[in-house]
Formats: C-alpha cells, structure tokens, sequence
C-alpha cells in the first residue's frame, strides 16, 4: 500500500530563496535517483514551503530517507529553517471516487 508524507519547511525569511533552490534540486534528484517515487512535489506558503510525497511502500520511504539526495538536502538546509521540519507519514483512507478519494 503507498504511503503519503507530508513535509513542511519554515525557511528562515533571509534565506527563502536558497532553501527553495536547495529543495528545487532535491526535487529533481529524486525524481531520478529514488525508486519507488510517486510524487515528490514542492508546494509554496507565505510562511512555509510543503513538500508532498506519496511512495510506493514503507521499504522505498525508508531508503528515500537515507537517499544522497536527502543526505545533502539536510546539509544545504542547516542553519536556513526557522524551526524544525514538521513531517508527517500517513497511511491513505481512500473514500469516494478512485481518482479523487486518494493521492
């Protein structure tokens, strides 16, 4: 079953703009790199910058996180986030039309 996650980021506000690069590249990266990738896909706030995902299981979430794409994510993000990366993992509960009752 694909499990879903989603991150959100609080840029510190001087440094939005290579935190949204760092994350742009990160995009790509795992686009390429991580199997069993489904969506990975920057989202934008005022104040926060979401990062969308949906994996195909558990085992391709666990390798996405130790991922040289993510590794150096989180190098490029230290000292740029006004507070801690708020991630949530979350398990579908389809409802309504498959097309529209799930990510």
């Amino acid at each position: 079953m694909s499990v879903v996650v989603v991150a959100t980021i609080y840029p510190n506000a001087a440094w939005r703009g290579e935190v949204i690069a760092a994350l742009e590249n990160s995009v790509i990266r795992v686009h390429a790199e991580d199997m069993g990738c489904e969506l990975y896909a920057l989202h934008e706030g005022r104040d926060r910058l979401v990062m969308v995902e949906k994996w195909v299981n558990e085992a391709a979430l666990t390798a996405h996180g130790d991922s040289p794409a993510i590794i150096e994510l989180l190098a490029h993000l230290d000292g740029k986030l006004a507070g801690p990366i708020d991630v949530q993992v979350l398990s579908p509960h389809p409802t309504g039309t498959p097309g529209q009752g799930t990510v």
